[in-house]
């Protein structure tokens, strides 16, 4: 928290003590002032109780400025009432200042009364209403009425960014909602086909299920996995896809990381069901999937490319293919903005995706873990 989220939050937790400083700070001001214009070293007591007064019609602008005209205006878009409320009450306001002045401080500071101010003349001598009091008092106001709206608009973007990220992890768990059960819906369909040949990689089947929805349940909780964690999750899921099969399916997985890295979890693991679901399924041949994830110090690379059975280039992708896509890349639009790059490279004969993360934002993340643990 910096220095002006602290000062906000302390206003906002002691929200009249705020005001009793500011109109404080303003009364010690009025008081510095007034000495260095008279020249001369006035009584305490005087000062104070002379510029206090003074100050009550400021204090009294200030709000009925920022409260109730601003509102009107602006808010309620009651233009003519806002202006006619603020003139008349303008006028009362410097009114009643220059009555303290005449009647209460000058008595105070042994000025004679002139003769001539009656109170017919304070009532209607308008322009020294304006030009003595108006602008002295609402030099104030505005300076009171702008630090309310500078206080406002940045409550209003906090609060903003606070409903965006809630509005990003809720949009994230959804996408999370939308892949979890369309992989065990596809793993569970494989299980049941075995169960039916009373095939004795059935209970090992299983075991690498619970072994996959044991990270899907309990370790992808965070916003961030090692990488090391989604690659067992991956080879987890080959070896599964390897059961349904058998020797038909060519799968070349390839590695080169020079250092661990945190990732947002299940992503991978979507690209590479992507392969399976809508690459090796169709292929009735003998499918290949060769995957290549590769860790530098600059950048994340994971590629994965799988045999298709040929077609036109434009019906390579499924529409539901494309559907996951679309969610994985508003996933990685809501984590990574812009430093990912998502490429799909559609072929006749084979369909590519090439996911690659900038590690800048790794740099980031593991400077917020750093600071979180210590």
């Amino acid at each position: 928290m910096n220095f002006l989220e602290t000062i906000l939050h302390l206003r906002k937790k002691n929200r009249w003590l705020s005001h009793v400083a500011f109109w404080l700070i303003v009364l010690l001001i009025s008081i510095s002032s007034s000495k260095y214009h008279d020249g001369k070293q006035g009584s305490l007591g005087f000062e104070l109780v002379s510029d206090g007064l003074c100050e009550l019609p400021e204090i009294v602008a200030a709000y009925f400025l920022t409260y109730l005209v601003v509102p009107l205006f602006f808010y309620h878009k009651k233009y003519f009432a806002a202006v006619t409320i603020f003139m008349f009450g303008s006028y009362l306001i410097c009114l009643a200042a220059r009555l303290i002045i005449v009647k209460i401080c000058e008595p105070l500071a042994g000025i004679a009364p002139n003769p001539f101010e009656t109170y017919a003349e304070l009532l209607t001598d308008l322009p020294k209403l304006l030009y003595v009091y108006f602008f002295q008092i609402y030099a104030v106001a505005f300076v009171f009425m702008f630090s309310k709206l500078f206080k406002d608009q940045l409550d209003i973007q906090k609060r903003a960014l606070t409903l965006e990220k809630e509005k990003a992890e809720t949009e994230l768990k959804l996408l999370k909602t939308q892949l979890n059960p369309h992989f065990l819906f596809n793993t569970l369909n494989n299980i049941y086909s075995l169960s039916f040949t009373s095939s004795p990689v059935t209970s090992e089947s299983i075991a690498r299920l619970a072994e996959i929805l044991d990270h899907i349940l309990y370790r992808c909780n965070t916003p961030y996995v090692p990488l090391s964690t989604e690659i067992a999750l991956i080879k987890n899921y080959i070896e599964l896809e390897k059961l349904r099969y058998d020797e038909r399916l060519t799968i070349n997985f390839d590695t080169d990381i020079d250092h661990e890295i945190v990732i947002v979890p299940l992503i991978l693991l979507s690209l590479v069901e992507n392969a399976f679901k809508h690459g090796a399924s169709d292929d009735t041949g003998a499918p290949v999937i060769n995957i290549d994830l590769k860790v530098t110090d600059q950048h994340f690379i994971f590629t994965i490319k799988n045999s298709v059975v040929e077609q036109s280039g434009s019906n390579v992708v499924t529409s539901q293919g494309r559907i996951g896509l679309n969610n994985l890349r508003r996933q990685l639009d809501i984590i990574y903005g812009n430093d990912y790059q998502l490429d799909v490279i559609p072929q006749n004969k084979s369909f590519e995706v090439c996911l690659t993360i900038g590690l800048q934002h790794q740099i980031k993340i593991n400077e917020k873990d750093q600071v979180f643990a210590g």
